[in-house]
């Protein structure tokens, strides 16, 4: 429509007829903006409109805060309640768990051991380290120490009594090599080596499984309890492996 004005205004100002050429300009300035202002006020409104159906779409349901908050402080809470089972099997467990790992390194700093006994040497010790720092963890949780000896406390600066006490409780790791056993193992070579570490881990394992099934029966918090109990099913299989490969050595 805009094209078929246009015409008429240019034949008549070829022609001489100087209003028409103003009439021209003034009507085409006038619409244009006009429809340019029209088209821009309606995109907006439009963009304005899908704005907000798309906020409302992407905005799901979320839970609040406060509601997480109040949902994850049960677990919380339940996860600092223990009894004195629970704190001696975290404290007795660390050290234990710290001798098999040293038992360990000992056996893979040697040259013509067995791939397999290597091989369950390595997996011992990548089990066991996690457990003590989950099991630090867990003393740390509840606010207990993570050594049977009192704090500030070391062996010369306890008095008979003490001292005692700290050996009585060493007594009760069950399977806990002697420094003698250790010794020997150190300084065994070769086939020798393999099969005193099997031997001897063998034993650390069973007293590892009866500290654990303790731990089950008499225990409260929940996370220790499990962590027992994937210590009885994991060192009741490496010990059943232990077995089949002492009867090939």
């Amino acid at each position: 429509m805009a094209a078929a004005g246009v015409w008429p205004c240019l034949f008549r100002h070829r022609h001489g007829y100087g209003k028409y050429k103003i009439n021209f300009r003034r009507t085409f300035a006038m619409k244009r903006p006009m429809t340019i202002s029209a088209l821009a006020l309606a995109g907006t409104i439009a963009l304005a409109g899908c704005g907000t159906d798309s906020g409302t779409e992407n905005a799901g349901p979320s839970a609040s805060p406060s509601s997480t908050q109040q949902e994850s402080s049960p677990a919380q809470a339940q996860s600092v309640e223990h009894n004195a089972a629970d704190t001696k099997f975290a404290q007795m467990m660390i050290p234990h768990h710290s001798q098999a790992i040293e038992m360990s390194g000992m056996l893979l700093s040697k040259e013509g051991i067995d791939p397999r006994v290597v091989e369950l040497a390595e997996q011992i010790k990548a089990a066991q380290g996690p457990e003590i720092e989950q099991l630090e963890g867990m003393l740390q949780t509840w606010g207990e120490p993570t050594s049977t000896m009192a704090e500030g406390h070391s062996m010369e600066s306890m008095d008979e009594g003490d001292s005692m006490e700290s050996m009585e409780s060493m007594g009760e790791m069950d399977g806990m090599m002697s420094a003698g056993q250790m010794e020997k193992l150190a300084k065994a070579e070769g086939e020798e080596a393999a099969r005193l570490f099997l031997t001897q881990m063998m034993d650390h394992h069973m007293g590892a499984v009866a500290m654990a099934e303790k731990q089950v029966k008499n225990g409260q918090n929940e996370e220790a309890i499990a962590l027992a109990k994937d210590i009885i099913a994991a060192q009741e299989a490496e010990m059943k492996e232990m077995k089949e490969i002492l009867g090939t050595l």
